[in-house]
């Protein structure tokens, strides 16, 4: 009876103290409590850090955007996180995206790629931007600059959905529906990517401003 104890008690150990990092599909990004699995692009000087289990970015005065880059690369997904941000910084979560290289053209080492918008109501949080591709909005909707939409709850945490599926990518804010774009010509270049976390630049003499994330997920497709 006691070398089965002892017997059960090892598997448990064994397994019982494995952290269980997936649920249906889902994996977690963020652990709470480091930056593993993270690492800032190239380029930018923004700053970001653990705290108070966010990962927590702030702005440098006078740099350029910067961004904090998944280790892996992802193509099909459901992306899910909940994020706060200064009601004067723009920011954004990439999707699919890279460093450009010398392949790519002129700003090697800029980060570009599709990027989900984040910012303050009224705005036009949620919609799909083509960073550093040349291409501008994604989005039809933001083009009509009187164009705009009240979701995000302004000094709040906010719940993000994405869901990118071949060139199709639908995103929700706190559950309402802000994009469905079928884009072929960003799925071309951008069929898969990393994900990135953006603080954006800012002029001098302004700031600093700051946005955080957590409880952030991925289940690919």
């Amino acid at each position: 009876m006691k070398k089965q104890f002892f017997a059960v008690l090892s598997l448990c150990t064994l397994f019982c103290a494995t952290p269980v990092f997936a649920q249906d599909g889902w994996v977690n990004l963020f652990d709470g409590k480091t930056l593993h699995g993270w690492k800032r692009a190239a380029l930018g000087v923004a700053e970001y850090e653990v705290k108070d289990g966010t990962i927590y970015g702030k702005t440098v005065e006078g740099s350029q955007n910067t961004f904090l880059a998944s280790d892996k690369e992802y193509g099909n997904f459901e992306l899910e996180f909940e994020v706060k941000v200064h009601d004067s910084l723009n920011s954004g979560v990439q999707i699919r995206s890279r460093e450009k290289t010398a392949e790519d053209g002129k700003d090697v080492g800029r980060f570009f790629g599709p990027q989900v918008e984040i910012e303050a109501s009224p705005g036009q949080a949620g919609y799909v931007y083509g960073e550093a591709t040349g291409l501008g909005w994604l989005s039809e909707a933001p083009k009509d600059n009187s164009h705009s939409h009240k979701h995000m709850k302004n000094g709040e945490w906010n719940t993000y959905r994405i869901v990118a599926q071949g060139p199709r990518i639908q995103t929700w804010i706190n559950g309402q529906k802000v994009e469905d774009l079928t884009h072929e010509g960003i799925y071309k270049t951008h069929p898969k990517g990393k994900i990135g976390l953006q603080v954006h630049g800012i002029k001098k003499g302004t700031g600093p401003f700051d946005v955080a994330w957590k409880n952030i997920r991925i289940k690919e497709l």
